[in-house]
């Protein structure tokens, strides 16, 4: 409760800006892609659903990391308590963020039903909700690693925070993939996010063209690496991150 309210009433704006922010960036494309003629569509999926999943599903990703940088520091109070270790408030500001995001994904999908706003809705829910956790899953193991680099290296938080637009355009987010060069493309296809917002849509879309070299199993290889390397990180470090 106490990350929620700091969350979501700690600023004024805090409201606003869980939902203004995917809504910007989805009237700057759609302006963009009308500005263009209409001329670069997505196969199999419809633009404005198809951008939709992959801003959320990335704000998923990039919440976890860019908040879960902060959340030992901002709790530092609490470390007087000897049962809680450093872990905690990461695990418990990840799980509201996620939900948090699943109430803006939620919104979102149904302002565009009430704009009539065709494709809108997903075609396998269940295959949708699993990729939907193994996004958060990954932002997890994200967190738990990026939470103790940070801490013992202060400053890998500006550089990390500066990934994250690069990040939005690697992952396929608001361009397809389909459109860079495949020599390029084969490095792009390193980043486990963009095999898991290929996946996400994938299953939210029925006749979607999935990439050729997405892989669920490289998608959780890296969910399961991450967890377990941070995991162990906050085990090996735990008297450094209680530290003032």
């Amino acid at each position: 409760m106490r990350e929620v309210l700091a969350r979501t009433m700690g600023d004024r704006m805090g409201w606003f800006w869980l939902l203004g922010e995917p809504i910007a960036f989805i009237a700057f494309m759609v302006s963009i892609r009308t500005f263009l003629g209409r001329t670069r569509e997505v196969i199999g999926a419809e633009f404005v659903p198809w951008l939709i999943i992959g801003l959320t599903g990335f704000f998923l990703i990039r919440n976890a990391i860019t908040r879960g940088m902060s959340a030992i520091q901002a709790n530092q109070a609490l470390f007087a308590y000897r049962q809680i270790k450093p872990v905690d408030p990461l695990l418990v500001r990840h799980a509201m963020e996620g939900l948090l995001q699943t109430i803006v994904l939620l919104i979102l999908i149904g302002v565009a039903v009430l704009s009539e706003v065709d494709g809108v809705l997903p075609d396998d829910v269940l295959g949708v909700t699993f990729f939907w956790l193994s996004l958060w899953l990954l932002g997890l193991g994200f967190a738990l690693v990026v939470s103790v680099a940070v801490r013992l290296i202060p400053d890998l938080e500006r550089l990390v925070k500066m990934s994250t637009f690069p990040l939005l355009i690697l992952s396929g987010v608001i361009l397809p993939l389909q459109r860079f060069p495949p020599s390029i493309l084969e490095y792009l296809l390193y980043n486990p996010i963009a095999h898991g917002l290929e996946l996400l849509r994938s299953r939210y879309f029925e006749g979607y063209h999935l990439l050729t070299g997405v892989s669920l199993e490289y998608l959780w290889r890296w969910i399961l690496l991450s967890l377990a390397l941070g995991l162990a990180l906050h085990a090996r470090f735990e008297r450094k991150l209680k530290a003032r």
